[in-house]
């Protein structure tokens, strides 16, 4: 099916059989070349995301891909729930959750006898599940049905870049096009074109680290099983004795399979389907019924960029670094690289942050992709060893993990996808004791750490959907004004710095009252009447206080966006003779402004 976007065509399109009509740029050929604010390269998961935040706020955005189709087979499958955040807000969440299996449980296994099982999200009061499982083409189906529909984004198939030169003020790119070759210059440039980025080799970079000298077998099969939504993970079963198997459920009926095969395995001989169907069969049994839908064959590795900013060109997803498949890192890190790249490249391009906002997309995200890379090796190293001593300690580990809760600590079949907290880098203010007042628990959300969800009663129902989409947000824990005069005060403060930050980025305030229907949200945040949480657009805590100024509030959001904070005379604040603001303004329950 041959297509212009997917803005019109519902959940249950075949996005396996959709082609991209390319068409000519509106731009093809000019001279000077044509100049955009942003140009993305690459139409996955990860440049599609950042794509739709850039055009949610306002920004045109160019899309290139030097493909017309979307990705073929299930490839990533697993989305984690801070992933499914981010698709809340960029608006396509909705249809990835219906269609895909829900799961939060796993169990392993050693031989054919279960050692234990373990809950990714124990605790209710959640949105979102701790995993949907999801062929990679459904997602990227859905992001870009939703970008279709957003007039800011132009989409360009089979736009290849064959050439990359940058200067001061931007960066020119080269490139070819069915309808012959052009140039475009952008003010920043976002690689997110995979492992093998044209991007990265044309500016002559490379991602370094670690090749696992074993190979693993995908097999996508469709069967009517009744098998529980669980990941099912076994270390040498009686029918693929010696290696590991993992079982993951998909949409439409189709069960993921992966067969480790070892190092000296033939990758053609083990893609033809008479080699793959006996160990299909084996696991299933004899009486078992299956489609073979599709079947790859891959060897992996742990490696990263020695730094994800290069001038204006700034590297996401798998171009900037890539993991083992084990524990779902891979397109859930590189959707959280664009959730902290967008709102960055947005505040700077409207002129709210300088260019050094960016210095710390490579800061934070460098961090969180060492930390995936840490555990995606430890879990390859567990599930492979490549000595006799560390497969003797393999092994005791996991005949001591069917009785002792210690070890089960130690066995790694992949450690599945987190997102990272950002406690110390620089964008964040650390706390501030004052006398009288208590310190945060020991359990609270510090710094650095994303913010949890957890039901209101108010209008959207949700903590998390109650946050900006693009913009920071204020979130005030305070009752009424009459029992709860320290509450209101903060929200009184609050209000007063989202006045005068109108024309600097703005501020949403969030009220959350001190109700019984408000009691998981006041736990998770170990909140008090009149604390105070100052998140950034990426809904990661970049402030807290037991009781906040408006003064507070301003220079922590100066902090955020890199900006020198500016004393309140500066901002417009006239000081009282306490100190703090005067003038302040009422707030109204939920959702309070949204500047």
């Amino acid at each position: 099916m041959h297509v212009r976007d997917l803005s019109a065509l519902g959940p249950e399109a075949d996005f396996q059989g959709v082609t991209f009509d390319p068409q000519p740029a509106a731009d093809h050929g000019l001279e000077p070349p044509a100049c955009h604010d942003v140009v993305v390269v690459g139409a996955g998961p990860v440049g599609l995301s950042l794509a739709i935040d850039l055009a949610q706020q306002g920004l045109h955005v160019v899309v290139l891909d030097d493909d017309n189709r979307l990705s073929s087979g299930s490839r990533a499958i697993c989305f984690a729930k801070r992933t499914l955040e981010v698709f809340d807000r960029l608006g396509c969440a909705e249809p990835m959750v219906a269609k895909g299996v829900s799961w939060q449980t796993g169990r392993v296994f050693l031989g054919d006898a279960p050692l234990y099982q373990f809950d990714l999200l124990p605790e209710s009061g959640h949105e979102r599940p701790a995993f949907i499982n999801l062929q990679q083409y459904h997602v990227e189906g859905q992001l870009a049905a939703r970008a279709g529909q957003l007039p800011q984004i132009d989409i360009r198939w089979r736009n290849r870049v064959c050439g990359i030169e940058q200067d001061a003020d931007g960066v020119l790119l080269s490139i070819e096009t069915p309808d012959g070759p052009y140039r475009l210059r952008a003010g920043y440039v976002a690689a997110c074109d995979g492992s093998r980025s044209a991007v990265r080799e044309l500016m002559g970079l490379e991602s370094k680290g670690q090749v696992f000298r074993d190979r693993f077998l995908i097999a996508d099969v469709r069967m009517e099983a009744d098998f529980p939504a669980e990941r099912w993970f076994w270390f040498d079963p009686p029918f693929h004795p010696g290696q590991s198997v993992l079982l993951h459920k998909q949409a439409d009926n189709v069960w993921r399979i992966d067969f480790q095969l070892g190092w000296h395995a033939d990758p053609e001989r083990e893609k033809q389907p008479e080699h793959i169907l006996p160990r299909v069969q084996a696991l299933l049994g004899r009486d078992a019924r299956f489609e073979l839908v599709w079947a790859s064959v891959y060897t992996f590795g742990c490696r990263r960029m020695a730094g994800f900013r290069q001038g204006r060109v700034l590297f996401a997803g798998d171009a900037a670094h890539g993991v083992s498949p084990f524990g779902a890192r891979g397109a859930n890190s590189g959707v959280q690289d664009a959730d902290n790249l967008g709102w960055k490249l947005a505040a700077v391009l409207r002129g709210e942050a300088p260019d050094a906002l960016l210095d710390s997309y490579a800061e934070e995200r460098e961090r969180a992709a060492d930390e995936n890379i840490l555990h995606s090796t430890r879990a390859t190293d567990f599930i492979t060893p490549k000595s006799a001593v560390s497969r003797l300690f393999r092994d005791a580990v996991l005949h001591l993990a069917r009785d002792h809760g210690f070890a089960r600590e130690l066995v790694n079949s992949g450690r599945l996808s987190r997102p990272t907290s950002l406690s110390g880098c620089a964008l964040l203010t650390e706390d501030a004791p004052r006398a009288g007042q208590p310190d945060f628990a020991g359990a609270a959300l510090c710094p650095g750490d994303p913010a949890l969800d957890a039901p209101l009663a108010q209008a959207p129902g949700w903590l998390l959907r109650s946050l900006s989409r693009t913009g920071f947000t204020a979130l005030v824990f305070a009752g009424e004004a009459q029992a709860d005069p320290v509450g209101h005060r903060a929200v009184e403060q609050v209000m007063q710095a989202a006045g005068l930050l109108q024309a600097a980025g703005g501020l949403a305030v969030v009220r959350i009252d001190a109700q019984a229907a408000h009691a998981l949200a006041w736990r998770r945040y170990d909140a008090r009447p009149g604390t105070v949480y100052l998140l950034r657009p990426d809904q990661h805590v970049c402030a807290r206080w037991r009781a906040a100024t408006a003064a507070d509030v301003l220079a922590a959001q100066a902090r955020a966006l890199s900006r020198v904070p500016h004393g309140l005379h500066a901002a417009g604040v006239a000081p009282d003779a306490d100190g703090d603001t005067a003038a302040p303004v009422a707030a109204r329950p939920g959702v309070a402004a949204a500047a």
